[in-house]
C-alpha cells in the first residue's frame, strides 16, 4: 500500500518553499519571492502554513528602516520533506 502524500507540502508553492529552504541555511522574503515567481500576499499565507505546522520559522526583524523577513526550515519540517519525498518514490517504485 502506498503512503499518502502530505496534503501540506502537495501544495506548489509550499514544495517549492520547502525545497528552496532544503539546500540554504536561511532565506530572505523577497529571494523566497523571486525564486517561486509567486505574489508576496500568497507567498506569505503559505508560509503561514508551514510555520503553523512547525515546518519552518520565520524570524522578522529590522535592518535600518527596512522590515527584514528570514525563513529557516526546522528540523521537524526536514523530517517531513523526506517523508514526502520516500512516500514520492513509492509512486514510482512499480514503474
Amino acid at each position: 500500500m502506498m503512503k499518502e502524500l502530505n496534503p501540506l507540502l502537495h501544495s506548489q508553492l509550499r514544495l517549492s518553499v520547502m525545497s528552496i529552504l532544503l539546500s540554504v541555511e536561511e532565506a530572505e522574503f523577497v529571494y523566497l519571492k523571486e525564486k517561486t515567481k509567486s505574489t508576496a500576499g500568497n507567498l506569505s499565507i503559505q508560509l503561514d502554513k508551514l510555520s503553523e505546522a512547525g515546518y519552518i520559522e520565520i524570524e522578522k526583524r529590522f535592518v535600518g528602516k527596512m522590515p527584514r523577513t528570514v525563513c529557516r526550515m526546522t528540523e521537524t519540517g526536514r523530517g517531513a520533506m523526506i517523508e514526502y519525498v520516500e512516500a514520492l518514490k513509492g509512486y514510482f517504485a512499480d514503474l
